[in-house]
């Protein structure tokens, strides 16, 4: 048997509401990893419909934590951020991977900061240049619509959009990051959405797309970046993972929509998790 892979998760903690840390350290715990983390912010709940939220910044508590990990030798063979509270905690997670990550780990960099066309309230407009900092250190950078144009500084476009506009995304977030590139919320027409796959090795380009299902539904990126990392880990390529990770991110959305439940609560990832399981073991496409 292998050794277990081990994965360091960074990210905040909704303690209500399906995302970020409460959604990554599950799937990655069900898919056989050693998950571990190091929250940023604490939440009474996420922000996407809820009022009057407590907040806790756990911004000076990053660097101790990685400094006793380096203390006592642990080697990760992922690391995985997500959101960040500050531009400052860009910088401080640099300095954590040089603590804790090596030339054989894999970091994966969610550059979470904005959605709908929107930086998100609480950043200001100079953070997508700090991210930039934190995304060139990664393998694996996965930014959606919204964040691929903050962080080529260009004026969002809403889509739906042409092969040429994903291409040229694609090609101007290589001059961010070197390693590979997984873009979000791509659609060419109104009834299909996901992703294209950019390997820089190869220069193959793949669109992963599944049929648009209606709705606002919290934490459905987490589910996905979290299950495509899984999928990576267990070896599988550039786009299966990210076929595996829609299909589901899909799943965990039409379970949601069938209960008929408060979706402020985020999406129902935790009912498909034995189908994600099987996912990861089918065979590898030849």
């Amino acid at each position: 048997m292998q050794k277990q892979k081990r994965i360091a998760a960074i990210h905040d903690i909704s303690c209500f509401g399906k995302c970020s840390l409460t959604v990554a350290l599950p799937v990655l715990s069900a898919a056989g990893f050693e998950a571990c983390c190091i929250p940023t912010s604490v939440f009474s709940t996420h922000t996407g419909g809820f009022s009057g939220d407590t907040f806790h910044d756990l911004t000076k508590e990053i660097l101790p934590i990685a400094d006793h990990w380096k203390s006592q030798g642990f080697a990760f063979d992922a690391v995985y951020t997500g959101f960040l509270g500050t531009a400052e905690q860009t910088d401080i997670i640099c300095d954590v991977l040089d603590r804790i990550a090596d030339e054989n780990t894999l970091i994966m960099v969610d550059p979470v900061m904005g959605d709908n066309g929107k930086l998100y309230p609480v950043f200001s407009e100079s953070f997508p240049t700090a991210m930039k900092k934190l995304c060139a250190r990664a393998n694996v950078m996965i930014p959606n619509m919204t964040e691929a144009y903050l962080l080529l500084g260009e004026r969002y476009q809403p889509g739906p959009y042409t092969e040429a506009e994903i291409n040229h995304l694609l090609d101007g977030l290589t001059t961010i990051c070197k390693g590979e590139i997984v873009l979000t919320g791509v659609h060419f027409d109104d009834r299909r959405l996901g992703t294209a796959t950019l390997d820089i090795g190869t220069g193959q380009r793949t669109f992963v797309l599944r049929d648009r299902i209606d709705g606002m539904y919290h934490g459905t990126g987490d589910v996905y970046a979290s299950s495509f990392l899984a999928a990576l880990m267990h070896d599988f390529s550039l786009p299966e993972a990210a076929a595996i990770a829609a299909d589901y991110t899909v799943l965990s959305i039409e379970t949601t929509k069938k209960m008929d439940k408060d979706l402020r609560y985020g999406v129902n990832f935790e009912y498909n998790i034995p189908n994600l399981i099987e996912m990861l073991k089918k065979e590898h496409a030849e």
